[in-house]
């Protein structure tokens, strides 16, 4: 045997496993042809035939698929209602898969703020000219959706999210989460509507209150700062419409630690992983 021979023998060992050398399994089942590579499915594939359990939840940024592994097997995962022990099962378009008891979102959570200029509604539907979702289009392919509204001739802070708990957080909890307005009115604002904005007052037999109210420093008295924590910005226009005070401008310049540094009016940017938790913590 000649030196060169013995040298394809050890590689072609080094290669062999349980079922033999890589090139004789090809051999044996092609001859000398070449070997085609199989593509990994793509999206619309896996939302036609169903994703794996385990992948499903590892998109969903909960864990690794190994760990989704582990959680299946002691049955800490159900679909429909039903406790799925069976590897390799596949996640139907529609399925609801919950971990723990909680429903797992099969996107990782993902956070945009944008900073909204005028002329584009706070909606998701196609119907309209104009909407925030044009703006943030090429952001992410996670169904994120705005949370509250914007006027369309509202300008400022929007934050967008697919993460279900940081809705809530905003649109159902007693407490919410605050957001500061710049609202130029079309004449200075009385002290005295001032102080009834200030304490709360009622309409229709609805107590109505805000976290805070402000006169702008060193700009006009129709310029004012408002806190809230409802999620809209109708309320800024009845409050203010109560005491015959139209409406020139809404600008909302932060939510919660949010603020507009550094983000150009038309603009979005992510979230930072602090900027997360500290939301989630409100």
């Amino acid at each position: 045997m000649s030196r060169h021979q013995g040298s394809n023998e050890r590689r072609g060992k080094k290669m062999s496993g349980r079922g033999g050398s890589y090139k004789s399994q090809a051999n044996l089942a092609r001859g000398n042809a070449p070997i085609k590579k199989v593509s990994a499915p793509n999206k619309e594939s896996e939302e036609r035939n169903g994703i794996r359990l385990n992948k499903y939840i590892a998109n969903s940024g909960i864990c690794s698929r190994r760990e989704a592994d582990d959680y299946i097997a002691i049955g800490l995962v159900t679909v429909n209602g039903k406790i799925i022990n069976q590897m390799g099962y596949k996640v139907q378009p529609g399925d609801e898969v919950r971990y723990d008891g909680a429903v797992v979102n099969p996107e990782k959570p993902t956070y945009v703020l944008l900073n909204k200029p005028k002329g584009f509604a706070t909606t998701t539907s196609n119907a309209k000219d104009r909407t925030v979702m044009d703006l943030v289009a090429n952001a992410t392919n996670a169904k994120i959706k705005p949370i509250g509204r914007l006027g369309r001739n509202s300008t400022g802070l929007l934050l967008f999210t697919n993460d279900d708990d940081i809705t809530r957080k905003f649109t159902q909890s007693k407490h919410g989460v605050p957001r500061l307005f710049q609202v130029e009115l079309d004449k200075n604002l009385k002290f005295e509507d001032f102080k009834k904005i200030q304490d709360g007052f009622k309409i229709d037999g609805k107590l109505i209150s805000v976290e805070e109210i402000s006169y702008i420093e060193s700009l006009p008295k129709n310029q004012i700062g408002l806190k809230i924590k409802n999620t809209g910005n109708s309320i800024i226009r009845t409050i203010f419409e109560n005491f015959n005070y139209d409406i020139i401008k809404i600008d909302c310049v932060s939510i919660a630690h949010l603020t507009k540094k550094d983000l150009t009016r038309g603009h979005w940017r992510f979230l930072t992983q602090q900027e997360v938790n500290t939301l989630k913590m409100l």
